[in-house]
């Protein structure tokens, strides 16, 4: 178990040290803003949407290590998928965390890593804020979101 950990802790390191698709999207069709103001975290989610499918997904935004790096796997979970395949991930992902144990229908692959975050409730604001801030571009909601 202590090596999976480590292998847990690694890929969130690295997707901290080197996020990916952190860079602002020119011709975004939707955006939104989330804010952690308890642990300070900033991000903003860049979606091209065609025909239903995130065609293209990038952030930018300053947060701590979880929330880097759960922004980063988020982008490449659900780049090239349709927005209903991106909301039932969001799904999951909220429900591992959470602990509201229902059945799983997705899977999260490599979105595991966070699973010991729910161990940390006051961390889980930080590994969902941008899952929540994709969840509000999906939907075109155009406020800032928030985890209080």
């Amino acid at each position: 178990m202590s090596d999976l950990k480590d292998l847990y802790q690694e890929v969130i390191l690295d997707h901290n040290r080197n996020p990916r698709n952190c860079y602002i999207m020119d011709g975004a069709s939707c955006t939104a803003d989330g804010h952690n103001p308890l642990c300070g975290d900033i991000v903003k989610v860049y979606l091209r949407i065609e025909n239903g499918i995130i065609e293209e997904i990038s952030f930018q935004g300053q947060g701590c290590a979880i929330c880097t790096a759960s922004t980063s796997l988020m982008t490449e979970s659900v780049q090239g998928k349709s927005v209903e395949e991106a909301q039932g991930l969001f799904d999951e992902f909220h429900q591992m965390l959470t602990g509201v144990a229902e059945e799983q229908g997705v899977v999260l692959g490599k979105l595991q890593v966070f699973e010991g975050v729910r161990e940390y409730p006051v961390r889980v604001k930080c590994a969902t804020l941008a899952w929540h801030t994709l969840n509000a571009a999906m939907k075109e909601k155009k406020k800032d979101i928030t985890t209080e």
